[in-house]
């Protein structure tokens, strides 16, 4: 897996749970109201859209259409599938939108986070002397070349 599929996972994990959910409650509400409503207007002649638009606003409004849906198992399960491809589908894309552009997003720029093991202490001091991030000081005493180039703002309050 490369490191923008392995991104978009673990920032979207509560999104894809709560995708999940939302997907069970939209079954419920929605697509066994809706299967219902198509299996009742059904009839010899065919299907007709005047029965089947005042059927499903009742079953929506009811709620009693997850007890009836059984009776049409096979409208519900062709519903489910439409639907379920429609919303991977969608889910998909907003994963797809919200990977990284590239391998250093989200990533801190002048961290000291490029050392380990504390090998920046044989350059810079732990204790005392100019700032330049938490735990890491330029020491005035070192022999050479001391100066900072700060790059951003300075906030005093």
């Amino acid at each position: 897996m490369g490191y923008k599929t392995q991104k978009v996972l673990k920032d979207n994990k509560k999104n894809l749970i709560l995708f999940l959910v939302l997907w069970i409650v939209l079954e419920i509400v929605l697509i066994a109201p809706i299967a219902t409503s198509i299996g009742l207007s059904t009839t010899e002649q065919g299907f007709s859209i005047n029965l089947f638009l005042g059927k499903v606003v009742d079953e929506i409004s009811s709620l009693n259409a997850i007890t009836r849906v059984f009776n049409y198992a096979g409208i519900f399960g062709k519903t489910t599938l439409w639907f379920t491809i429609a919303y991977l589908a969608c889910i998909i894309y907003s994963l797809i939108k919200s990977k990284p552009k590239h391998e250093f997003t989200d990533i801190e720029h002048g961290s000291s986070d490029w050392s380990e093991g504390g090998e920046q202490y044989r350059i810079l001091n732990r204790k005392k002397g100019i700032i330049l991030a938490e735990n890491n000081y330029l020491p005035i005493d070192k022999r050479g070349n001391v100066n900072v180039l700060v790059v951003g703002r300075f906030w005093f309050w």
